[in-house]
């Protein structure tokens, strides 16, 4: 019993290339569906994900079903993710193969059709969307674009942007100025 849970039933030099091979498959998979499926994983997308991690877990151990076999597998798959998020942090060509590029959603107020259609986003994700930057329709929006990790990302139009802090800072400022002013001034003028 013992034997069979820590020998190595094929060789690990196997084990490491299956896990990349597979790591590699599967990351070219996930990225081609785009970056709308990153962001909002529906219940389909979930089944998805959990019956591909079954689909690939053969792939990856093979016939080899002992301890040390899994956590050489696991051990891989976890070097080889770190390794390649550290080469997109630090090299702008992994970050755009692996990650992508913002694409622009809305320009001026108005949806790009094309690019929504391309990215699968419903116009329920973009009203939403609007709605979370505290505007009421989409032509309030000066550009829109969804970033690679997935998120919209809005900026309303600067006249549709609410007050800041600083902007409520500054105007009480300027009424403690009048008020001054007023105070200063002789009764009945």
């Amino acid at each position: 019993m013992w034997h069979d849970m820590f020998v190595e039933q094929i060789p690990i030099a196997e084990k490491l290339l299956r896990t990349v091979f597979v790591y590699a498959l599967v990351t070219i998979l996930v990225r081609a569906t785009g970056k709308r499926g990153l962001a909002a994983l529906n219940t389909l997308d979930f089944v998805v994900m959990f019956l591909l991690s079954n689909v690939v877990q053969n792939a990856i151990i093979g016939p080899d079903n002992s301890v040390l076999g899994g956590i050489i597998g696991a051990v891989t798959l976890v070097i080889v993710n770190s390794a390649l998020n550290r080469a997109a942090l630090r090299y702008a060509l992994f970050a755009k193969i692996f990650d992508g590029t913002a694409t622009t959603v809305i320009k001026d107020g108005e949806v790009q059709q094309r690019a929504v259609r391309r990215l699968g986003l419903r116009r329920a994700e973009l009203d939403h969307a609007v709605r979370m930057q505290n505007g009421d329709d989409i032509r309030q929006v000066e550009s829109g674009s969804l970033e690679p990790g997935g998120q919209l990302l809005l900026t309303l139009r600067e006249t549709e942007q609410g007050a800041t802090k600083a902007d409520v800072d500054e105007l009480r400022a300027q009424l403690d100025r009048i008020e001054a002013a007023l105070a200063g001034r002789p009764a009945g003028s």
